[in-house]
């Protein structure tokens, strides 16, 4: 027996060295494999935010609005006024023709009209006639036909501008050049979810100039990262993450300067869930 110790103590030195081997090759793989998963996670994580144009949506180049009253501009006093406008070449209430209503977030209600006073928040509307509650103060209105998935119809006739006087000499506290170059903002607006997350309409519109590479633009930051916009068209966000996006759009001229205005320059948020 003792002639077979060394023998013995060989085989039990081989035994745990392939044990030892064994294990050292399983952590190898182990640590592969984390750092693979982890490098996927990372990739999952990345989202690419992107602009794109949107495009294919029908043109309606013969629609036009106009506001019929109050037509001077006037309103006695803060109240539920009335407005009426005529709508031509256009359908209220319609739904937009075209694959665009299945890619964006899509009014059931149809085509209608965005109502904007002093550049907030856009209230829609389905039928020509209908009451808003003016406060008191001197009020810039922009409104303009849109397509049942909210993309505004961009031609000189389907837009209307006017400035409202509501009470006795009312005060400006805008201070608005009614000839001035002037942005103002549509889309997006409110809560998207499900399938509307995928794609968000950036849209605005433009008054009194053009927009081009080598003159004016508007600069969109979307949760920090910045694009240049120089074709007034509509375009579609890609890749937000979800929870709240915050966007800025500002008019700037060819050096990137803001340019004066009290509607040039606006933040909103938006906010997006599974």
């Amino acid at each position: 027996m003792k002639r077979n110790i060394p023998q013995i103590f060989s085989i039990l030195l081989l035994f745990a060295l392939a044990l030892s081997c064994k294990q050292q090759k399983k952590n190898t793989v182990a640590k592969s494999t984390a750092k693979e998963d982890l490098e996927m996670v990372d990739e999952t994580a990345k989202t690419t935010l992107e602009l794109v144009k949107l495009e294919g949506s029908p043109a309606f180049e013969e629609a036009a609005l106009e506001l019929q009253s109050p037509n001077n501009g006037k309103i006695a006093k803060a109240d539920m006024a009335d407005f009426a406008f005529i709508v031509g070449n256009y359908e209220l209430g319609a739904q937009t023709e075209g694959t665009n209503a299945a890619l964006l977030a899509n009014s059931g209600k149809g085509q209608h009209i965005h109502f904007i006073l002093n550049n907030e928040p856009y209230s829609a509307h389905y039928e020509p006639t209908f009451s808003k509650e003016i406060p008191n103060g001197v009020h810039h209105l922009v409104a303009f036909l849109s397509r049942s998935y909210h993309e505004s119809v961009k031609n000189e006739n389907s837009v209307v501008v006017k400035k409202l006087e509501v009470g006795e000499d009312p005060a400006d506290t805008i201070g608005l050049d009614m000839e001035a170059p002037t942005l103002i903002y549509s889309r997006p607006k409110g809560t998207y979810s499900g399938a509307d997350t995928k794609n968000l309409l950036l849209d605005f519109f433009v008054l009194n100039t053009t927009l081009s590479e080598n003159g004016n633009k508007v600069r969109a930051t979307i949760n920090g990262e910045e694009f240049l916009i120089s074709e007034w068209q509509p375009l579609i966000i890609r890749g937000l993450p979800m929870g709240e996006v915050t966007i800025q759009l500002e008019l700037i001229d060819s050096q990137g300067n803001l340019i004066p205005g009290p509607f040039n320059q606006v933040t909103r948020t938006v906010t997006l869930k599974e």
